[in-house]
C-alpha cells in the first residue's frame, strides 16, 4: 500500500489557501478594465445588475450552512452573516445590509430599482454559476460550504481598490453608492478569520486539506465564470438598444 502523504502543518496549509489568490477574479481582464476606468457606463451598470444576483444568493447560501450545521455555537456565529446581507430593522445606515447597499449602488450607477429586482439583466452564465454555488452549499457538509466562503480572504483588497480609484475614474457614480465596499472590508476580514478557523479544525488530514483547496478553487471558478459571462454580454460596441 502506498504511504499516505504528509499532512501540512497549519501554517503551511493556510499559506496554500492564501496562494489561491492568484486565481481570484481581481485578476480577471474585465475587473482590470473596471479598476482602470476603461469601462463605459452601460458596462458598469451591467456588472452591477449581474452581481446583484450573487448578492441575493449569499444569505441563502448562509442559511444552507446553518441548516446543515449541528453545532449550536457555530450556528450562532454564522447567523450574523445572514443579517449582514439581508439587513436589520429599518435598513438605514449600518442596518442596511449588503443587499440594500448593493441596491443603492445600482441607483448610484443609474439603474432603477426594478432593473435589479426584476433580474432582467442577469446573464444565463451568471445565473448558472451562482445557482451552482448555492446548490453546493445546500448539498455538502456545512464545513465544506464554510470553506467555500474563504474567498473573503481576498475581498478587502478588491473593495479597497474600488474605493480608492472609482471616485476619480467614474465621477458620474454617486459617492454614496460606494458604501457597500466600505462596509464589507471589516466584515470580510471577520468572516475570513472564522472561515479559517473552520478549515484548520476540519482539515486534520492531508486528504481533507487537499479537499479544502479543491473547494476554494471551485468558488474561485464561480467568481471568474461570472465575469466571463458579464464580459461577453457587454462588449464595447454593444448596440445602444441592448445597453442597460
Amino acid at each position: 500500500m502506498a504511504p499516505s502523504l504528509r499532512t501540512w502543518d497549519p501554517d503551511e496549509f493556510v499559506a496554500r489557501l492564501l496562494a489561491c489568490e492568484a486565481r481570484y477574479h481581481i485578476h480577471h481582464p474585465f475587473n482590470l478594465r473596471l479598476n482602470r476606468g476603461e469601462l463605459q457606463p452601460f458596462q458598469v451598470r451591467g456588472w452591477v445588475a449581474n452581481r446583484f444576483y450573487y448578492q441575493l444568493c449569499i444569505p441563502q447560501k448562509d442559511a444552507a450552512v446553518l441548516a446543515n450545521c449541528t453545532q449550536r455555537e457555530e450556528r450562532r456565529r454564522w447567523l450574523e452573516r445572514i443579517l449582514d446581507h439581508d439587513g436589520r430593522d429599518d435598513f438605514a445606515g449600518a442596518n442596511a445590509g449588503g443587499i440594500e447597499a448593493w441596491s443603492r449602488l445600482g441607483q448610484a450607477v443609474g439603474l432603477g430599482p426594478d432593473a435589479l429586482w426584476s433580474q432582467r439583466h442577469v446573464q444565463p452564465g451568471v445565473r448558472f454559476a451562482v445557482d451552482a454555488y448555492l446548490n453546493f452549499a445546500r448539498s455538502r457538509p456545512w464545513e465544506e460550504a464554510a470553506i467555500s466562503s474563504l474567498t473573503e480572504m481576498f475581498a478587502p483588497k478588491i473593495h479597497a481598490d474600488r474605493l480608492a480609484g472609482w471616485p476619480a475614474l467614474y465621477p458620474w457614480i454617486q459617492a454614496e453608492g460606494l458604501a457597500y465596499f466600505r462596509q464589507r472590508i471589516p466584515l470580510a476580514t471577520r468572516d475570513a478569520e472564522h472561515g479559517l478557523e473552520v478549515a484548520r479544525r476540519w482539515a486534520g488530514s492531508r486528504e481533507r486539506q487537499e479537499r479544502a483547496l479543491q473547494i476554494l478553487h471551485f468558488k474561485l471558478d464561480i467568481l471568474w465564470s461570472m465575469l466571463d459571462a458579464i464580459e461577453r454580454a457587454y462588449p464595447d460596441d454593444l448596440a445602444e438598444e441592448l445597453r442597460p
